[in-house]
């Protein structure tokens, strides 16, 4: 991982960051009250697209010139976008949403997992091995051992955020097995569009035509987590990423729980179990281990 230090700068764009972010769980919970989860995501991946695609012709960013690209575009869409934004949405039917954001952080652990098994440069570690180790001890604990054994909607709802966060990780690997050429704004750009063109059908097939007669309160939801949680997200992750190192982006999958407890609680009057906290405690010092500082290794390098 790149690591650098924080300046003032890199983190008040850090903080703004989980703070969209954390705030978007809320924003689909909302949107979901009035509208299924697949058309949920068909709005978030289409909205978003359409917002940043002006923004790429702009810059005048060098697009795909291959099918094969645009090919692995689509698979990025469906890894990054399609399957985990689906998984997720449908979960948040069932269970709160700031225990979602808890399993979201298991991005991070399934990452580490997946690069040491796809990549011969990112070996398992024992250092590794212990964050995934403690990673996994807090999904367990979240979802709380007697639900793993359970077949209902709120344990299936939590394994679905999980399998989420697979795909995350899985989407990661493939960007850098396939993608690591195009500039990044373009590839967002792509796998939002190649989302998109998955989604229609699904969202059409499943759902049926969209009822876009929404409340006030529905198309906040779904702007939200469209235009300022996705497109301008994208837009301000790939500035901390440049500012701040990918191991310093770890700090954002710890900040994003806080922020989502609290709106879930004040917007819906949501409730955590004890061991969602005590999962969540868990995952957190998973994270730390991973990035290494906390024991005093891969110490930023440079100042940004």
């Amino acid at each position: 991982m790149t690591q650098t230090s924080l300046s003032t700068r890199a983190w008040a764009e850090l903080l703004l960051l989980a703070l969209i972010w954390g705030g978007s769980f809320l924003a689909i919970r909302t949107a979901l009250d009035e509208i299924g989860p697949l058309t949920s995501v068909l709005l978030r991946t289409g909205l978003a697209a359409a917002v940043l695609w002006p923004v790429v012709l702009w810059r005048r960013l060098p697009l795909p010139r291959n099918a094969r690209t645009w090919g692995a575009l689509l698979v990025m869409g469906c890894l990054n976008n399609a399957i985990p934004f689906s998984l997720m949405a449908w979960g948040q039917l069932h269970i709160p949403t700031g225990l979602t954001s808890i399993l979201n952080a298991t991005t991070a652990i399934f990452g580490v997992l997946v690069a040491a098994l796809v990549f011969a440069d990112e070996r398992l570690t024992a250092r590794k091995a212990t964050g995934v180790a403690l990673g996994f001890a807090g999904v367990v604990t979240a979802i709380g051992p007697q639900d793993l054994l359970k077949i209902d909607p709120g344990s299936l709802a939590q394994l679905a955020v999980v399998a989420g966060t697979l795909s995350y990780a899985c989407a990661s690997a493939w960007a850098r097995a396939r993608l690591g050429k195009l500039p990044p704004l373009v590839n967002a750009c792509g796998m939002l569009t190649g989302a998109t063109l998955v989604m229609a059908p699904l969202a059409l097939a499943a759902e049926g035509i969209p009822d876009l007669a929404l409340t006030a309160k529905g198309w906040t939801g779904v702007l939200y987590y469209a235009l300022v949680a996705t497109a301008f997200a994208y837009l301000l992750y790939y500035r901390v990423l440049a500012m701040a190192g990918a191991g310093n982006l770890l700090l954002v999958t710890l900040l994003i729980p806080p922020v989502a407890i609290v709106l879930g609680a004040w917007a819906r009057d949501e409730t955590l179990a004890p061991t969602a906290y005590a999962g969540l405690g868990l995952l957190a010092a998973g994270l730390m281990v991973l990035d290494g500082r906390v024991l005093g290794f891969d110490a930023p390098s440079r100042r940004a």
